[in-house]
């Protein structure tokens, strides 16, 4: 089951990638059910109804479902909370030692794209960088938890993301934070879809990464330093957690940080798969001031139902 948000940017509808009554998938809408997929909707139950609805028979198909937009499979969250450095080997890189708690910063929840929408390049930026990642869904409100076991109650599901990073803004001289490198418009895509949490093993994820067609990553969430539970249950004892909230875990090795690679341009293509919850794609360019356009220009995009075969 594959929860999704399909249309336009601002326009998205609710649907269901599932399996039809001839064992192909299927496009189904969720409207009979809810109006978006949101916090409130996964708060109530609702992908708990999604299954219910589509054992009866009763969601609609979405006629030409293939053909459009994919947007992020959770409208606008109230926060995207990154993780740093949860990898050993990307810690190595970055010139880190591993964390012993983990590392924690804020992205502004205007950086969420589709996971096929053209990714601007900051006008000045010359170390813009991928980082493929597992996402984690919060399906309830999480505050102040008691123990791991019930932070593993709180998650709905989990995405593939993609966590843009510029590094020259993050990292180096008395102006670098890591706010300010990861902030950046279009910097999370998240999907194509969600998978809700019993349906995935967390904790043995293979995640990828191309950058034209070559190989970055290819890693294993079984390297997360501090599991996805743990994080859960470390972060609502600083934060509330609520419904629709995301947490995105942190990426193995093999960015650009690492030296081994150029950093991005526009123009590349950069790929990310996270196995079973689908691969994105963005295709790069350089974003200009506002007050040097009248609108953002960018590629033209992929067609969805080419974007997800190879998913």
């Amino acid at each position: 089951m594959k929860i999704m948000r399909l249309g336009d940017i601002g326009k998205e509808q609710p649907a269901v990638l599932a399996r039809s009554a001839d064992g192909g998938e299927e496009y189904f809408s969720l409207l009979p059910l809810t109006g978006d997929v949101d916090g409130a909707f996964l708060a109530a139950g609702g992908l708990a109804k999604v299954r219910e609805a589509l054992d009866a028979g009763v969601l609609p198909v979405i006629e030409g479902g293939a053909g459009l937009r994919v947007g992020a499979p959770v409208a606008r969250p109230g926060a995207v909370v990154g993780i740093g450095m949860n990898y050993a080997a990307h810690a190595a890189e970055s010139g880190s030692a591993p964390p012993e708690i983990p590392v924690v910063f804020l992205k502004p929840t205007n950086t969420v794209t589709g996971p096929f929408d053209p990714a601007p390049v900051p006008p000045h930026s010359t170390q813009y960088d991928w980082e493929v990642e597992l996402g984690v869904v919060i399906g309830r409100e999480a505050s102040y938890l008691e123990s791991v076991e019930a932070a593993r109650d709180c998650i709905a599901g989990y995405v593939t993301a993609n966590d843009f990073s510029e590094r020259e803004y993050q990292i180096p001289g008395a102006a670098g934070q890591w706010t300010k490198g990861k902030s950046l418009p279009g910097s999370t895509p998240l999907g194509p879809w969600l998978v809700p949490a019993d349906g995935i093993d967390a904790g043995n994820l293979p995640l990828r990464s191309r950058v034209n067609g070559e190989p970055r990553q290819d890693s294993s969430t079984a390297g997360l330093i501090f599991d996805v539970a743990t994080l859960v249950h470390h972060c609502s004892q600083y934060m509330r957690l609520e419904p629709g909230d995301v947490i995105i875990t942190g990426t193995p090795e093999g960015v650009a940080l690492s030296g081994r690679f150029p950093y991005l341009q526009p123009g590349d293509v950069v790929e990310v798969e996270v196995e079973g919850l689908g691969r994105q794609r963005q295709e790069l360019f350089r974003a200009r001031p506002a007050s040097a356009r009248p609108a953002m220009q960018a590629p033209a995009e992929q067609a969805p139902q080419e974007q997800l075969q190879s998913s």
